[in-house]
């Protein structure tokens, strides 16, 4: 039986433990993180044989989110959880983005991670405990890992940069930065900020790496009573025969094929070069084989040329940006769209606003319950001109649209100045570097484009390194494809001229400098200042007015007490304003409605409706309403919407009334007066008295015409001594 062991700590004045023995017994290895009365489980399985077939690690990491955790039942029909929240997919990429590249890149057996959360507290975020829960069990497992690392919080509130503060506390802070580090090398950062400075990010990334060695020591000590031993890595063998034989086919073209600075004419080159290859050597060797040591030799020559002659694949200096070209208002009948190009990269993004009805409900364990801004991407095979399967979107593309969606956070303008729900949608259409940054920048223009009031545009850039085996390395700004792909580090940082809104880092090496991390961070702001200005020459600031599509939003207040009078038994009274008028009603916790409708008159239909509704009933106006029933004594009038009154039959006339039904009729449209509210709030409404107002005018009227016109009464009574004809003279024509 296992003997449970229990590790822990204090961080930012709070207890976190690590223990394992006691859960699932039967993975490689398991462990539980707590923080608070936060619990996460975390398991690591590795499969006892190779997987066939692939050149890449292959590692799983799956979030469980466990909606009991927060005691809550889960929402839809089946009532239990189904496919991963968007929040669930970005901390599974948190967590494995950090652990990936401490894994050997030759081991080919499968590991997979599945973190569960078991409790949340709502105060403590399970997000972090992910990743020192998979660096923990990797720690302890015989799967060979560079660990172990930490993983905190850190926030910038009232100036002061802070440890791991609480959920609620990070509502008020201007900083969310994910420092996660070894003890030697930053490996991994994630950051959403509110215009915050590059000396301020490079500070609180020293800050969280500082305290990650805390961790990192008690997951060393746990390692050491609770640890398996490694298992060896898996030696890759190097057949210097293929490898002299691949270059020797391959020398002379690929230079020239790698100077190409167009992607499509630089791919065709390198394929005319693998044809020529297979071709060549296909007799002697596996194709498999070539293929992997021809990749191998492309990557030395870019890196070489890279770190040796400053020179670059497209033949860019180091911290040149690409050409840029912007346009907006490409489409005609959307809210608002744009197009950002920068190199061969370009992405289109389409702007739609909606009601408030239309924000996201999510049903998950943070504190937020629903979401108004929404970005999403959308990366299409015909972008890389590849075929592929079309489907749902990747952890991939949830992450690009998640890190855009953060970048522009810091600029909308708050839902009460600005009562919509928006939806942006980045369409990726060609792709060469850096896509989730082209479209920061396309959705910054697109929201100009529709007139949403952003307090300033934002754009994005990403940089990437290239190292060396004595310390030397090049910091590339603006990386393309292949930059990318055989580089050492893609670090996205966007932002507006003022500050940095949104940071991503990731790494294929062991970890950063805390020195390469703030001269990124300087390369970065110099080149999205140039982004910036390129973006100006289409749209500067947003339009003074939105799109005729795009629905128009109206606020009114109404008074606590007279919120149920709208909304109605059961919503009947709301629905049947928004029926009647084809308007979106919302109505939030304070009280205020947001009417929405693209007609202006339907609008203002709505208003008036809401406002009769909260409109209180008045000894001595007069209204004009509808019979809604008939009685013998009288007939009930609704005077304002859900507000009816009686009308005595003595009160119907200025004449005597036999019965009810010889005046009016249930649907007939009568002007009545109110006359009294008796003691039990019940309507006393009087027709008669309209009658003889207006008897009353008529007669004033007449004293008033007839004084003006002293030789008028004269005539008057000259007139009713005419001799009139007879019913049998009177001709008619």
């Amino acid at each position: 039986m296992t003997i449970p062991h229990s590790f822990n700590c204090t961080i930012s004045g709070r207890k976190l433990t690590i223990e394992t023995g006691k859960f699932a017994n039967q993975a490689n290895a398991a462990v539980t993180v707590q923080y608070g009365d936060t619990v996460v489980l975390v398991t690591a399985c590795t499969s006892p044989q190779p997987r066939e077939g692939v050149d890449f690690l292959p590692l799983t990491v799956d979030y469980e989110e466990r909606l009991y955790a927060a005691g809550k039942i889960p929402g839809g029909f089946i009532r239990r959880e189904g496919r991963p929240s968007e929040e669930a997919t970005l901390t599974s990429r948190l967590t494995d983005r950090p652990l990936r590249p401490l894994l050997p890149k030759q081991w080919r057996r499968e590991i997979q991670l599945v973190i569960t959360v078991l409790s949340a507290d709502r105060e403590n975020d399970p997000d972090t405990l992910s990743i020192i829960g998979g660096s923990a069990a990797l720690s302890i497992s015989e799967i060979p890992f560079y660990g172990p690392v930490g993983a905190v919080h850190v926030g910038y509130i009232k100036d002061e940069l802070v440890l791991n503060p609480t959920m609620p506390q990070m509502e008020e802070s201007t900083l969310n930065l994910v420092v996660v580090s070894t003890k030697d090398a930053v490996v991994m950062l994630e950051a959403a900020a509110n215009n915050i400075s590059h000396e301020v990010v490079s500070r609180a990334i020293e800050f969280g790496h500082n305290a990650n060695r805390q961790l990192i020591d008690l997951q060393e000590d746990m390692k050491k009573v609770c640890g398996k031993p490694k298992e060896e890595v898996p030696i890759v063998e190097i057949s210097l025969e293929l490898k002299s034989a691949v270059y020797a086919v391959v020398e002379k073209k690929l230079a020239k094929a790698l100077k190409h600075s167009v992607k499509n004419q630089r791919e065709e080159a390198l394929n005319e070069i693998k044809q020529e290859l297979i071709n060549s050597l296909g007799d002697s060797y596996p194709e498999a084989d070539m293929l992997c040591y021809l990749d191998n030799i492309i990557k030395e020559k870019i890196r070489e040329t890279i770190l040796e002659k400053g020179e670059r694949v497209s033949g860019r200096s180091l911290d040149q940006v690409r050409p840029i070209s912007c346009e907006v208002g490409l489409l005609p009948r959307v809210h608002g769209s744009a197009l950002f190009t920068r190199g061969e990269t370009q992405v289109l993004t389409i702007t739609t606003l909606g009601s408030i009805k239309k924000e996201q409900q999510l049903d998950g364990l943070g504190i937020e319950e629903t979401k108004r801004f929404m970005h999403h991407y959308n990366f299409p095979p015909f972008s890389t001109g590849e075929v592929k399967r079309v489907g749902t979107p990747s952890r991939r593309s949830i992450g690009h649209g998640a890190l855009a969606e953060r970048a522009l956070v810091p600029v909308m303008p708050p839902d009460n100045d600005f009562p919509y729900t928006i939806r942006l949608v980045s369409e990726v259409l060609s792709s060469s570097g850096s896509t989730s940054m082209a479209s920061a920048c396309a959705s910054s223009l697109s929201l100009m484009d529709a007139g949403i009031p952003i307090k300033a545009a934002v754009a994005g850039i990403s940089i990437g390194l290239v190292t060396g085996e004595n310390g030397e390395y090049v910091l590339l700004t603006d990386i393309e494809g292949l930059e990318d792909n055989y580089g050492d580090m893609d670090f996205k940082v966007a932002g507006t001229e003022q500050g940095i809104t949104a940071i991503q880092m990731d790494t294929k090496i062991k970890g950063l400098t805390l020195e390469i991390i703030g001269k990124t961070l300087v390369q970065a702001n110099q080149a999205r200042l140039i982004i910036l200005s390129e973006m100006r020459k289409a749209i500067s600031t947003s339009r003074s007015e939105m799109s005729q599509y795009a629905p128009r939003m109206y606020k009114l207040e109404i008074p606590q007490d007279k919120v149920g009078s709208i909304i109605g038994p059961g919503g009947k009274t709301i629905r049947s304003i928004i029926e009647e008028t084809n308007t979106t009603v919302d109505i939030n916790n304070e009280g205020i409605a947001f009417i929405g409708s693209t007609n202006a008159e339907s609008a203002k239909k709505a208003i008036k409706m809401i406002e009769d509704l909260i409109r209180d009933v008045e000894v001595g106006s007069i209204y004009t309403g509808k019979v809604t029933r008939i009685m013998t004594f009288g007939a009930f009038v609704e005077i304002l919407p859900g507000k009816e009154g009686l009308v005595h039959i003595s009160e119907l006339a200025d004449y005597r009334v036999d019965r009810v039904e010889d005046v009016v009729k249930v649907g007939d449209e009568i002007t009545v007066k109110v006359i009294e509210i008796d003691s039990q709030g019940r309507i006393n409404l009087s027709r008669q008295a309209i009658f003889e107002k207006a008897t009353s005018s008529s007669a004033i009227m007449k004293k008033d015409y007839s004084s003006n016109r002293p030789f008028k009464n004269k005539r008057d009574f000259r007139s009713q001594h005419r001799q009139r004809p007879t019913e049998s003279k009177r001709r008619y024509s």
